[in-house]
C-alpha cells in the first residue's frame, strides 16, 4: 500500500512499518517510558476505552472508561509518573502483546486494527486485558502520529483483572 504525501509520488507503506510502530508503542508502555509514549500522539489526539458492556459506545452519548484528549492524556502521564500515585507505585509490570495487525490507507491517514493481550503484574497479583486496538495514524515525512486510539476490551468483567490504572 502507498500513502499520499505532499510529494508527487506516493510513499510505499509496509506491514512491517505499521507493526514496528505498534511494537514501539508497546515497548514504551512496558518500560514505563510514558514521557516518550505521549510524543507518539498528535496534539489533537483522542484516547478512548469504552465500557466492557458497550464496546461500540460513542463518547458523545455514552459513558466510557477513558475518554481523554491530549491534555488529559498528558495529565495521566504526569500522575502515573508521580511517586504519590499509589495506584501505580511501584509501577505494575506489564507485557503488551499485539497480533493480527491489519491496516488500510486513506490519503495520509492509516487506519489500523489489531488484537492485543496486556498482562499486568503487581502486588503478587496478575491480570490480563484482551481486546482490539483501533488507530487513526497520520504519516508525515515518514513520522507516525496517533490521531485516535480506541481500546475495545473483549472482556465482560474487569474484576478479575483489576482496575484499568495502566495505559492499555
Amino acid at each position: 500500500m502507498t500513502i499520499a504525501t505532499g510529494a508527487t509520488e506516493p510513499i510505499p507503506l509496509t506491514q512491517h512499518q505499521i507493526e514496528d510502530f505498534l511494537y514501539r508503542e508497546a515497548d514504551l508502555l512496558d518500560s514505563w517510558r510514558l514521557d516518550e509514549w505521549i510524543l507518539l500522539f498528535d496534539p489533537d489526539a483522542k484516547y478512548e476505552v469504552p465500557c466492557t458492556d458497550f464496546p461500540d459506545g460513542d463518547p458523545m452519548t455514552d459513558l466510557l472508561l477513558i475518554d481523554d484528549n491530549y491534555e488529559r492524556m498528558r495529565a495521566r502521564v504526569v500522575r502515573l509518573n508521580n511517586r504519590r500515585a499509589h495506584r501505580e507505585y511501584p509501577h505494575s509490570r506489564t507485557n503488551h502483546q499485539i497480533h493480527n495487525v491489519r491496516f488500510e490507507v486513506d490519503g495520509d491517514i492509516v487506519l489500523v486494527h489489531a488484537l492485543f493481550t496486556v498482562w499486568r503484574f503487581r502486588g503478587g497479583r496478575e491480570g490480563r486485558y484482551v481486546g482490539k486496538y483501533r488507530y487513526r495514524i497520520r504519516v508525515d515525512a515518514g513520522e507516525f502520529r496517533i490521531l485516535h486510539k480506541r481500546v475495545e476490551l473483549d472482556m465482560t468483567d474487569l474484576r478479575a483483572s483489576g482496575d484499568a490504572a495502566i495505559i492499555l
